[in-house]
């Protein structure tokens, strides 16, 4: 993508820039790489880790020559908050889909939840999801997964570095609220279909948060609103610098 002429202030972005945004529910990450670019005028602008449009939370955008970093971010250690549902199952094992096999799980009791966690810790095989953007004999199998079609894809090894309920007491079924460590290819939303089949209840995604990349929070992230405003003080301050320069 050619680069068009920025405003004066945006040049910082042109050189390069880390952003930290707090992505809003149903944006796609690609939806807030695409905001970026309008604000800036940066068209080299990418990120370092999808976030389904329907999780929240930290995202890292890097402009201009920082994209050469988006891979290092990506493999950094990742934390999420959010929540289960047991007692039924999704095609895509979140809310993108409409819940089925529905079961009981109102015997499933405390014990029951803090030993399926345990189940998860540490270094585990898991299956992505086929409504991913996972490519299988070349094309993105939530593709082949739309059609109906029979896809298979492989176990990935990952390492989940902590599981925890956090919600434990009292619970509060179907609900399960957790907080997870994981590491870059972890699918959040296999492993809420995972935990409801090791308890027998079948579960499902839904909500999903990130709170950390590495050393970065979703604290330190600026909402789009936010970004905006910075953008537009940006440019003020410049065009007020200017007045002043012209005056003395």
């Amino acid at each position: 993508m050619r680069q068009k002429p920025i405003h004066p202030a945006m040049q910082p972005f042109l050189d390069g820039q880390v952003i930290l945004l707090d992505k809003p529910l149903h944006w796609t990450s690609f939806d807030a790489v695409k905001k970026i670019r309008i604000l800036t005028g940066v068209s080299k602008v990418g990120h370092a880790g999808t976030l389904d449009p329907l999780a929240t939370g930290l995202l890292i955008i890097c402009t201009g020559a920082f994209t050469k970093r988006i891979n290092t971010f990506m493999a950094q250690i990742k934390e999420y908050t959010g929540s289960f549902e047991l007692g039924a199952t999704t095609p895509t094992y979140d809310l993108e889909s409409t819940p089925e096999n529905i079961k009981d799980y109102q015997h499933i009791t405390k014990e029951d939840l803090i030993a399926a966690t345990k189940a998860f810790t540490g270094e585990i095989f898991q299956t992505p999801p086929i409504h991913s953007a996972i490519k299988k004999n070349g094309k993105p199998a939530y593709l082949a997964a739309r059609k109906g079609e029979e896809i298979k894809l492989d176990p990935r090894k990952i390492t989940i570095e902590a599981f925890e309920v956090t919600d434990i007491d009292p619970i509060q079924l179907p609900t399960v609220h957790f907080r997870v460590v994981c590491t870059t290819g972890t699918y959040i939303r296999t492993l809420a279909n995972d935990f409801g089949a090791h308890l027998q209840t079948g579960g499902y995604l839904s909500s999903l948060r990130r709170t950390r990349i590495g050393e970065f929070t979703v604290d330190q992230a600026l909402s789009i609103e936010q970004f905006e405003k910075k953008i537009k003080a940006m440019k003020e301050a410049f065009h007020r610098n200017q007045g002043e320069q012209h005056a003395q």
